[in-house]
């Protein structure tokens, strides 16, 4: 899926649509107008934003001197009013600070308890607790990172490296590019938490 067409598949079923800051443009360049836009504005211009305030969008500003990323905002915002999973994008690329400070921010404790996944053209990512299920394509690639420690890992199905009562070491790379051999995988933990990553396996080399 070329340019932006990925992001206006997952915006076609968007109960709710929320901006963090210049993703605005993005959104409205997807064919869609978001509800609302948060951050400090540096990267949306004041006439940007008069117009879409004028067609109806709400528009929450922060000053630019803050503690969080205008992701988190956006992320607080969502959490705090609406009941659903959430899906990020465009939050990959770019600063790697920021790319990794948006990763991290999957395993905030203040979001448990709802699913938040990374989305991009041919990537995902989402935190794993004690389980996750995959549906995905035979061939697609799958990391599983440990994140904040070791994980004691009780069993896998469905990639060709299973790991059955085994440990992650964080900071290792075991976990990295393992390999979807059924259209369903299952990873279930003892202990620890990882992100997962899922990979196109055909098209995250274009």
């Amino acid at each position: 899926m070329a340019g932006i067409d990925w992001l206006k598949v997952y915006l076609r079923d968007a109960r709710a649509i929320i901006a963090a800051n210049g993703g605005a443009q993005h959104i409205l360049a997807a064919g869609r107008q978001p509800d609302v836009i948060i951050g400090d504005m540096d990267s949306l211009p004041a006439e940007e934003q008069n117009q879409m305030r004028i067609s109806g969008v709400q528009i929450i500003n922060h000053p630019v001197d803050k503690d969080e990323t205008d992701l988190e905002l956006a992320l607080n915002y969502a959490f705090e009013n609406y009941d659903a999973d959430i899906l990020v994008m465009g939050a990959l690329g770019g600063r790697l600070d920021q790319t990794l400070a948006n990763i991290l921010l999957l395993a905030d404790a203040k979001f448990s308890g709802r699913r938040i996944e990374i989305r991009e053209a041919h990537q995902r990512a989402w935190l794993v607790e004690k389980s996750t299920r995959i549906q995905a394509n035979i061939g697609d690639l799958v990391s599983l990172i440990p994140i904040g420690g070791d994980v004691h890992v009780a069993g896998t199905s469905g990639l060709k490296w299973p790991l059955q009562d085994e440990r992650l070491i964080f900071g290792g790379s075991r976990g990295i590019s393992n390999v979807l051999t059924n259209e369903v995988a299952e990873i279930t933990l003892k202990s620890g938490r990882l992100i997962c990553v899922l990979s196109d396996g055909q098209r995250i080399d274009e």
